[in-house]
Order: C-alpha cells, then structure tokens, then sequence
C-alpha cells in the first residue's frame, strides 16, 4: 500500500513565472521571517529555518526546474514539541509543482515523507495548511499586485 505524503494544493491568479519566484527567492517572506538563513534560489543552494524552542530544519535546494518544480531535501531537523523522534523531518522532501491552466496557477506542495504514521503528521498539517494556504497564498497573492 502506497503511503500517503502530506500535501496542499491552491490555485492562484498569477503567472506560474511569479510564483516559481516567490518561491525560490522569498522564502523568508512567507515561511521563515526573520528566522531563515540562507539561500534557495540555486542547485544545491541551503538554509535553514530556525523558531527557536520550536522548529530547527536545514534544506538543501536538490532539484529546480524553471517554472516547474522545485524540491527541498530536508538535510537535518529537529521539531522540539514531539515526544518519540524530534527528527521525524530529517532526510523528507518537500516538493513544490506548478502547472498553468489559462490565467490560474496551480501550486502543488508535497512533504514527500511526512505521513499519518508520524507523531508530528497532525500538528505539521495543520502548520503546512496555514504556511501554503494562508501564508503564501497571501504573499503571492499581495505581491502579484504590485508587479
């Protein structure tokens, strides 16, 4: 039986050129605020988002496809809350694909092993859910408007 990886799907009014950007090159506007280090705009790019006495991850920008897609390899982490294995994040993908159909860009979010079976599936999709679907949704939303 297949395992069913945390995802998230929304569908914005902007070119799928500006949302591959704001994914890339603004990562600290939608995800880590002052709490990111780092760049992940190039192959093999790192950084890492830090909430101090909550969330430790360092990514590493493995795959980039312009327009496309873009995976993050999730090299070390540790999510301070949970009880069993603080580093249930450690060696997980998370993938962002976009496809364009007419003016709507559709942004599919992948946590490539985040799965039911983990302690932390619960609270991280209600974080995942707000991170895509509020947090950058509005980003790119509020950002496109000023293009």
């Amino acid at each position: 039986m297949e395992k069913k990886h945390f995802s998230a799907t929304i569908e914005l009014a902007t070119p799928v050129r500006d949302v591959f950007k704001a994914i890339t090159e603004d990562v600290a506007k939608w995800w880590g605020g002052n709490d990111l280090q780092g760049s992940s705009t190039k192959l093999n790019d790192e950084f890492i988002i830090h909430h101090p006495g909550a969330h430790y991850s360092k990514q590493i920008l493995v795959e980039i496809i312009p327009g496309k897609k873009i995976v993050w390899f999730v090299k070390e982490s540790h999510l301070d809350w949970l009880k069993g294995d603080p580093r249930e994040w450690t060696n997980t993908k998370m993938i962002f694909e976009m496809t364009s159909k007419s003016e709507i860009t559709i942004l599919h979010f992948i946590h490539e092993g985040l799965t039911p079976e983990n302690e932390c599936y619960e609270k991280c999709s209600q974080g995942w859910n707000l991170v895509i679907k509020d947090w950058l949704f509005n980003f790119i939303t509020h950002r496109a408007a000023h293009f």
